[in-house]
This record gives structure tokens, sequence and C-alpha cells, in this order.
């Protein structure tokens, strides 16, 4: 996890007014439902007309995107007016003292004109080179004022977008910053989750873990050992530092059983860790850092690429240019459809290596968005793989036709166990089943075909499709 820090629009946070019934709550759905609306009126307005439905940047009211799947409801997080407006606890605020080359790295991507008018506001020299300017400042943070002023012109300045990813590639998570990005946006993403991730992997990985304690004293979301792999005794990280202990989380490949209380779905563990990515595990300074390092779990060591969020937005570079000109509304609205894009060419042309791998064995998506490969466990012997392939030699499209013979075909006990299941209507409506033509189908899509109902569009188009490509078998142009 990272912020974007080079994407930003042209909005000055000063500009954002103060909230007046604040909770830290926000509607997802209503927040992108009325961006949409925004993005549908520019049809309609006239140019130089004010746009009633325009939606501006308010504490109140503007969102990150969190997938449906992924967050626990609607109302999620976002707590950015405390960046600011509300004081650091103590234990917090110690955190923070000792993150002097966090804050100068952040002043090394600011342009040399503001560099230098943070250099007259903590009194230093404003004379000279960028680099100049910023070793002054190296030598003054020590000094608690300056690193007041520093900090909150770092953290009260309006701040990129951050996202939340999964080590594949996938971003299951965006969060559009007013203020600078630090571990509170990522902690409001995380606690609007459904399931916490066991893992977490961050460039700060101390402060994450001590925000997120913070906020919910009560639960701890990161436990045990504040997310550290081992408890922080001396001899502990000591073997860590002479890379001599080894954390093995064997739940991370085979799902723990029986499943702890409040486990992952996936994993079965209630253990939940935060550790520094490979790139920035050498500046942390205090010693119990060692103890979360990637290197110590062998399930993850070598295994776990902790820089793809850095990778992910290296390749988002190339379309600053054009997002910087934006309007708030309108930036947002088009980096949550482009990474829309990111995550469907990236999982369409991994399934599409996988089916290609493994022939004629079918795929489908279980209800954790997980791809299920291989043939029925049930099948006993050769011939019924026979009877398979004399049922796919009927239903290929090449082969199906408007005849009874096609339309009228039995189904095998295989075929017809999967769809009494996927039309069972006592299991969950939002189960995956199966992934046609890069759209993803649940079970209530399935639902919807044949019965009094209105038919769901995404499965409609589908079978559209089909059609379509039938004909274009026969060159047939539908």
């Amino acid at each position: 996890m990272v912020r974007k820090k080079e994407c930003w629009f042209p909005y000055a946070v000063s500009e954002v007014p103060d909230p007046t019934d604040y909770t830290g709550e926000v509607n997802l759905r209503d927040f992108w439902e009325s961006l949409s609306l925004n993005i549908i009126s520019l049809g309609f307005v006239k140019v130089g007309e004010e746009n009633p439905f325009v939606v501006k940047p308010t504490f109140g009211f503007w969102a990150p995107w969190i997938g449906p799947e992924t967050r626990k409801s609607d109302v999620v997080l976002n707590t950015e007016w405390e960046k600011v407006h509300r004081p650091a606890k103590t234990k917090e605020q110690a955190e923070l003292d000792i993150t002097e080359d966090r804050l100068l790295e952040e002043v090394m991507k600011m342009k040399v004109d503001d560099v230098k008018k943070l250099c007259k506001a903590c009194g230093v020299d404003p004379c000279g080179s960028k680099t100049d300017l910023i070793l002054r400042l190296h030598n003054e943070i020590r000094s608690r004022s300056t690193y007041d002023k520093i900090f909150e012109k770092i953290w009260g300045a309006s701040g990129g977008w951050s996202a939340v990813m999964c080590p594949c590639g996938v971003v299951y998570s965006l969060k559009f910053n007013m203020r600078a990005e630090s571990p509170r946006d990522y902690v409001d993403i995380l606690l609007s989750w459904q399931h916490l991730p066991n893992v977490t992997i961050y460039d700060f990985a101390r402060g994450l873990a001590t925000h997120g304690n913070l906020r919910d004293p009560l639960m701890l979301p990161f436990a045990p050992h504040e997310g550290r792999l081992l408890c922080p005794t001396e001899e502990n990280i000591s073997l860590a530092k002479e890379g001599e202990v080894k954390v093995n989380l064997p739940w991370l490949t085979e799902p723990r059983n029986p499943p702890d209380i409040n486990g992952h779905p996936t994993t079965g563990s209630s253990e939940h860790y935060v550790l520094y990515d490979k790139l920035h595990e050498t500046n942390a300074k205090d010693p119990k850092d060692f103890l979360r390092r990637t290197a110590l779990v062998p399930e993850l060591a070598g295994k776990v690429n902790t820089q793809v969020v850095e990778q992910f937005f290296s390749q988002m570079e190339k379309n600053n240019y054009f997002l910087n000109m934006m309007a708030p509304s309108s930036q947002i609205f088009l980096i949550r459809n482009i990474v829309h894009h990111h995550n469907t060419q990236l999982n369409t042309s991994r399934v599409e290596k996988i089916e290609k791998l493994m022939g004629t064995r079918q795929t489908f998506m279980n209800k954790n968005g997980q791809l299920i490969i291989g043939l029925s466990q049930d099948i006993p012997n050769a011939d019924t793989i026979k009877v398979l392939q004399k049922d796919e030699a009927i239903t290929k499209l090449q082969n199906v036709s408007a005849s009874s013979r096609c339309w009228q075909h039995p189904l095998n006990a295989e075929l017809q166990d999967k769809v009494s299941r996927v039309l069972d209507e006592a299991m969950d409506p939002k189960e995956h089943i199966v992934r046609v033509y890069g759209e993803t189908l649940t079970r209530e899509d399935f639902l919807t075909l044949g019965l009094q109902k209105n038919v769901e569009a995404m499965i409609l188009n589908s079978c559209l499709r089909v059609i379509a490509q039938i004909g274009s078998i026969r060159n047939i142009d539908i």
C-alpha cells in the first residue's frame, strides 16, 4: 500500500469547509451515485452554465471506493478531518517523533518554491538549491517547533490518492486524499472491510499498527505483539537481526482447521500482522521493527512481491498529464474507471492462462472470489469422462443448433448437480458462479433467467454475446 502523491487535483485544502455534523463516517454508495450523476450531467449542461449536480470535496461526504464484496456496508470511514484538527495521542506522537526522515522524504517531493516558503516559516535561510534547503531543514528538524511546522505543512497539504492492493496486482480499494497520505487513511479503509487481512505490508508499518490499535483499543485490530511477528524481547530482536529465527504462518498455504473464532474465511486465522515492504524496511530506526520483516516468514520470503503497488503507480504516471488538469470529481471518477479496467484485464489474462494450462478442466469462482479449477471430485472412472466428452461435443458452440437434438439433450449427473447448485435459492445469492467474457456472474443473476421477474442485464448481455458468437461461427452477422 502506498500513496499516489504525483497525481493531484487543483483544489486547495483550505477551500474545503469544516464539517458541521462530523462523525467520521460517509455513505460510499450515495457519494459515487452523486458522482455518476455529476458526470452524466456534463453532457446536458451548456458551457458557461453552472452544473447543479457538481460534487465538491467535503470532509463529511467525500468517500473512498471499496468493492461491494469487500466492504462491511455502504457506510465507511473517512476521518481525514482529524489529521490536523485532532491532537495525536501520547503513544502515537511518540511514534511520529522518530520519523523525521519520513517527513524529509515528503519535503523532497515538494517544488522548490514550496520548500523555500517552508524554510522561511521555519526561520531557515531560503537561499540556495533545493538540496541545500533540505540539508538545512534536516539540521533544524530536531527542534520540536520546526518539526511541528514541517508536519503541519506536509500533512495539511492536499495529497494525491492511495490504494490497497493484493500482491497479485488487483486493486481492492481507493482513497482520494484531501490531505497528504498517512496511516490514518489505510486504517480507515481496513476497518471498513468485512475481513481484515492477516498480513498487511506498508512502508510505515509501525505507524499503521500503532494508529490502528489506538483507534480500536478494545478489539486491537493488529495482534498479536502489536502486529509484529514475535514478542519484542531483546533475544528475539537479536535473533531477527542475525537472521537466525523464522516465523512460520502455515495458514497462508493451508487454511487453519478448525478455524479461529473470527478467523479470516480464507485462512481461518484471526492473527493480523503489519510488515514493512522490502524497499523501506531498512529505513526503520526502532530495533523492534526487525520483527516486521517479510524475510522472517518462509511462506512470504521471496514469494510475495512487496513492491507491486510501486510498480502499478509507475505504470499510472503516464496519465498524470491529463488527470492533474481535471476537476476533483472528474479526476477521481476517471481514476476509478482506469483501475476497473486494470483489474478486469489482469483477471481475464490470468484466468485465460490458467484455463490454457488446465486444458478441458473447468473453472469457476467461489463466494470468496477464489478461482476453483478442475473436474468435479466425484468423477469415479474413465467411463464418466467419456460421457463428459460426448456432452461437450454436443454443447460446443460450433455444434449448437436450433434442434431438439441439442436443446433436449439430457444432462449427465455432474451437470445436473451443477445446475441444481447454481439455481438453489437457499444458497448465498451473491456467490460468484462463473466468469464469462470478462464479467463475473452470481447466483442471483442466474435466478433471474426464466422466472417471472426482470432479467439481470449482465447475464442477458452474456447470453446475447453467446448467440452472437454462434452466429459468427456460421458467418451470420448479428
